[in-house]
Formats: structure tokens, C-alpha cells, sequence
């Protein structure tokens, strides 16, 4: 009896052991599950914020686009939510890639520049609300429009709103390029500028440096609308030399 209850006062080695393990695998979940939660918030800092860098992408936009009465509107679009990048510890950069040009949706590039680097393109949508000119009545090509042919209207476009006519006096020099239908709203390349000099006319050739200037008589060799780049011969040397068209007679030629 006493052997018997001696015995009971102590665990068996088996039990001991277990007991040692399960204690131990209790310690370490306990701090795994410390170490984790303590990471979340040094991860979350370390990451930029996706609304920061749609921020700076339509920051950039409406610092390019026109000042307009009806204003613009810029949209961002959603950036996928799963996306890590590191925090950018200096303004993040934006730039429209090379050779784009501002029109109804575009691909901004937001980068970080340093001492990590990263870029990221995020889709933008631009409308715009200007007055445009809206055709009145159906016309044929090669017609020659006033204000007597349009209204004036506030609308919302797609884009910065530069491709619109929106004051009947830039209808002037100008000639439509096909039949319009009436309710048209017209933008530039629907004209073509009127042709001003014409191959053959003989026009005044135009130089000047400072308070000296220089004309001659020529001979243009081709048209010319306002502005455009055209051949004319000097009448003197028969040189040909190539100037921009000023007025309806006069080229303006380097020194």
C-alpha cells in the first residue's frame, strides 16, 4: 500500500515529457501570433498608399489642361488593390509618356525617383465644358462659314477641349473640308486654312535682324495658307529660298 501511493505522487516520464511539449508548441504560437500582428503596421508604413499616387496623377492633368469657364474634369481610374509598392520617401513624379498628347483618355506615368524605384501607369479620363459651335443647317464642302451659320452652346467634351471651335471668329481663313450635316459641332480639323498666296503670285520677300530689314521682290512657287512654309524665288538671283507665308503678299525669309 505505501509502495502504491508513493507511486501515484509522481507523473509517469511519458506524461512529463508530453506535458514539456505542449507547453513549448503553446509558447511559440503565442509568439508567432505577437510577431505577426507586430509586423502589420511596419508593413502598411512602408507601402504607398494607392490613393496618393492616383492623386498625383490627376494633380499632373489639370495642371496641363486650359483654364475653361465650365471648368474640367479630371478621372483617375481604380488601380488594382493588390498592389505593393514601396512608400516613396519625396513627391512621387507624373509625366505623360513620350509623344502622348492630351486628349479623352490618357496613361499617366507616376514614379518614385529615389532611393527606391518604381513607376506605375494610371489611366486618366478628361472632360471638358467650353462653348463650342454647333452648325445650324447642313453645308457643302469648301464652303465658307460665318457667325450667321452657328450657335454658341456650353457643352461637356471628351478631352482637354482644344480641338473645338468655340467663337465665330475662328471661322475665319478657313474652308470646310466635306459635306457637315446640320447640329454638327465643329472642331479644327473639319477646315482647311485658306490659301492666301498662289503658285506663280509675286509676293515680297521679308528679312530682318534687329532695326535692319531687307526686301526683295519673288516668285512664289507653290500655295500658301497663313502661316505654312512655301518656295519663293528671288527675282534678282533666281535663287530659291524657302520662307513662311505672312500675308496675302509678303514672305518672311531668315537673314
Amino acid at each position: 500500500m505505501k509502495s502504491s501511493t508513493t507511486g501515484n505522487r509522481h507523473s509517469p516520464p511519458a506524461w512529463t515529457g508530453l506535458r514539456s511539449a505542449c507547453t513549448s508548441v503553446l509558447v511559440l504560437t503565442v509568439l508567432w501570433t505577437a510577431g505577426s500582428r507586430a509586423q502589420e503596421p511596419a508593413q502598411g508604413a512602408g507601402t504607398e498608399p494607392l490613393a496618393s499616387i492616383r492623386a498625383a496623377a490627376q494633380s499632373y492633368i489639370k495642371g496641363l489642361l486650359p483654364k475653361t469657364p465650365g471648368g474640367s474634369t479630371v478621372t483617375v481610374g481604380a488601380l488594382d488593390s493588390r498592389l505593393r509598392l514601396a512608400r516613396c520617401p519625396q513627391p512621387l513624379n507624373a509625366v505623360l509618356p513620350v509623344g502622348m498628347q492630351l486628349q479623352a483618355r490618357v496613361s499617366v506615368g507616376v514614379s518614385c525617383a529615389g532611393p527606391v524605384h518604381w513607376m506605375l501607369y494610371v489611366p486618366v479620363t478628361i472632360e471638358t465644358t467650353i462653348n463650342v459651335l454647333v452648325l445650324s443647317h447642313a453645308v457643302a464642302r469648301e464652303t465658307h462659314l460665318t457667325a450667321a451659320d452657328v450657335t454658341v452652346e456650353m457643352r461637356k467634351t471628351a478631352g482637354p477641349g482644344t480641338a473645338y471651335l468655340g467663337a465665330p471668329a475662328e471661322l475665319a481663313n478657313r474652308t470646310v473640308r466635306r459635306p457637315l450635316a446640320a447640329g454638327t459641332v465643329l472642331t479644327a480639323d473639319m477646315f482647311a486654312p485658306d490659301l492666301i498666296i498662289r503658285r506663280g503670285q509675286e509676293v515680297t520677300l521679308l528679312s530682318s535682324e534687329g532695326s535692319i530689314e531687307v526686301r526683295a521682290g519673288g516668285r512664289a512657287m507653290n500655295d500658301g495658307a497663313a502661316g505654312s512654309r512655301i518656295q519663293v524665288q528671288n527675282l534678282s538671283s533666281l535663287r530659291v529660298v524657302e520662307g513662311v507665308v505672312q500675308s496675302a503678299d509678303i514672305v518672311r525669309v531668315a537673314w
